[in-house]
């Protein structure tokens, strides 16, 4: 198992640029390795090794993650990605080495580097909680910056403080602990909660609750998190499934020298989107069919969850369902059908929110099957118009389409032009994705590339899948997919990327986002080799 922020990955990453034959070498080569990687390729994570640093110091690697929360933090003092995105990553940090320089049994060459990036991450946070913005909807949001905050000013108040502080830090606006004291009640009780809530385990008190055990049987994580398997097992008794947990972490920590990665695993997710940004490209992969078959044997009757310790979500489901049929392993898509709502197609029951990104996906899975089976039924053809829809009158004035899982709107674009125009061919439809290739054609940076806050591989890969998804024959496309190509090829020894996928924090599931910039350098070859007077072949 690797994971993109470690030696062993980076050293391991693939080359992106070259013709198309090369590109189709390195995406089998790419998928060959992921099947060696049974829980997945994710960046390391600021957030989660945090947690394991304020919960679970006895666990191996602690002096390493501490260096690693030093040796990350920005010049301004904070953590994490700009703007709101840097407030949980900043949070979890600072509570962190609040917590350590709390520790005795602290190395004493560790002190004066740990106290002296907590005093700048309490001097960032004042910042971060003043500023105004809006914290970022990433997931638990409401419940992480409360219960973080609290758990902050408890460290730096009282005559025993380590880094006492002036005036204790205040919440930001229109965040409140309402949910959160709630959530802990009812955890308190005994109460079973939503099964997504085992992701965020590390926020309750009190003992292990039977809802958030891990499965002795499976890889022993709770809610695919490091750090709420930790905080679990701190209050588990001695049994099997505290055994599994407790080899979970150890083989996690191990694999990353200390550091730790979130979510994980995240199995079914990596794989999903891997072979469907592979094969829709036109790249034929052969996966080994241990990987086939474990992914179509995720996808039960309620669907296919991201990974252990998850329940089952329509947006895994529906980029599983896609991928299989691409690859000639088609499965019915009836688990569908119990997240469609009034608005379209919900994440999973009882979501706060709409994911655009979701319903394209639902849109891809749905219109893959009518055009397997023309005998499919009018539910599927009425859901199928009733996306395109939903997904048009969702698009932004600008042409831009955004979404609640990914912080780039380049993302969310490429995911609803690909649904549209692989779905319907009507005028209303086709006129949404010209909206959408205006924008990419206006939004393209100096050097060729795309981004929200710089120009990166990933996000110029979407652009590049946006401009290629219909046979333009503009000119002014040919040129601009051109210079992307180009701005591709001369980043192609770049290993890391930045983080821009929701999950506590922002962070990165590498292998997906190295398999999306294969795709597009596939493409962007075997579509522009041939053209011909800046024409597209």
């Amino acid at each position: 198992m690797s994971h993109g922020g470690s030696r062993a990955a980076t050293a391991a990453a693939p080359h992106t640029g070259g013709a198309a034959a090369d590109c189709g070498s390195l995406a089998r080569d790419l998928v060959d390795a992921m099947a060696l990687r049974p829980w997945g390729d994710v960046a390391f994570s600021v957030y989660e090794t945090g947690r394991l640093v304020a919960v679970a110091p006895l666990l191996a690697g602690h002096t390493e993650r501490i260096a690693f929360l030093v040796r990350t933090q920005r010049a301004d003092g904070a953590w994490g990605p700009p703007e709101g995105y840097a407030l949980v990553p900043t949070l979890s940090a600072t509570d962190a080495l609040l917590a350590v320089l709390a520790d005795e049994g602290l190395p004493p060459g560790a002190r004066p580097a740990s106290a002296a990036a907590a005093s700048r991450g309490l001097r960032a946070l004042s910042t971060l909680l003043a500023g105004g913005s809006a914290v970022p909807d990433t997931p638990a949001a409401d419940l992480i910056v409360p219960a973080l905050v609290e758990s902050i000013n408890a460290r730096t108040s009282g005559p025993g403080a380590a880094l006492p502080a002036r005036h204790p830090l205040r919440l930001p606006a229109g965040t409140d602990r309402r949910r959160l004291t709630a959530v802990r009640a009812a955890h308190a009780a005994g109460t079973g909660l939503h099964p997504k809530l085992a992701h965020f385990g590390e926020l309750f008190d009190g003992p292990a609750q039977r809802w958030l055990r891990p499965r002795a049987a499976g890889p022993g994580t709770v809610g695919a998190s490091p750090a709420a398997t930790a905080a679990w097992l701190a209050t588990a008794g001695p049994d099997a499934d505290g055994r599994a947990a407790r080899a979970f972490l150890d083989r996690l920590v191990s694999a990353g020298g200390g550091p730790v990665p979130c979510p994980t695993p995240i199995t079914v997710f990596e794989r999903a989107w891997v072979l469907s940004w592979l094969s829709r490209a036109g790249i034929e992969v052969r996966p080994p069919e241990a990987v086939l078959a474990g992914l179509a044997d995720a996808v039960g009757s309620a669907g296919a969850a991201t990974g252990a310790g998850l329940p089952p979500d329509a947006d895994t489901t529906a980029v599983s369902l896609y991928a299989l049929g691409r690859l000639g392993r088609p499965l019915d898509p009836a688990s569908l059908w119990a997240y469609e709502t009034a608005e379209g197609f919900c994440t999973w029951p009882g979501e706060d929110g709409f994911s655009v990104t979701t319903n394209a996906h639902v849109l891809d899975a749905l219109a893959q099957h009518a055009l397997r089976d023309p005998g499919a039924g009018s539910r599927h053809r009425t859901a199928i118009d009733r996306l395109a829809r939903v997904l048009r009158e969702r698009q932004e004035a600008d042409g831009s389409w955004r979404d609640r899982w990914h912080a780039s709107p380049y993302y969310a674009t490429a995911c609803c032009v690909l649904a549209l125009t692989e779905s319907t061919w009507d005028d209303v439809s086709l006129g949404a994705v010209g909206r959408a290739v205006r924008w990419v054609l206006a939004n393209q940076r100096d050097d060729g590339s795309w981004g929200r806050w710089e120009g990166t591989a990933e996000e110029t890969a979407y652009a590049l899948q946006i401009l290629l998804a219909v046979a333009a024959q503009e000119p002014a496309v040919v040129v601009a997919a051109l210079r992307g190509r180009t701005y591709l090829e001369a980043n192609a020894g770049r290993h890391e990327h930045p983080p821009l996928w929701y999950g506590k924090e922002l962070y990165c599931p590498t292998t997906i986002v190295r398999s999306a910039v294969l795709a597009a350098s596939h493409l962007a070859h075997s579509r522009l080799e041939h053209r011909r007077n800046g024409r597209m072949s």
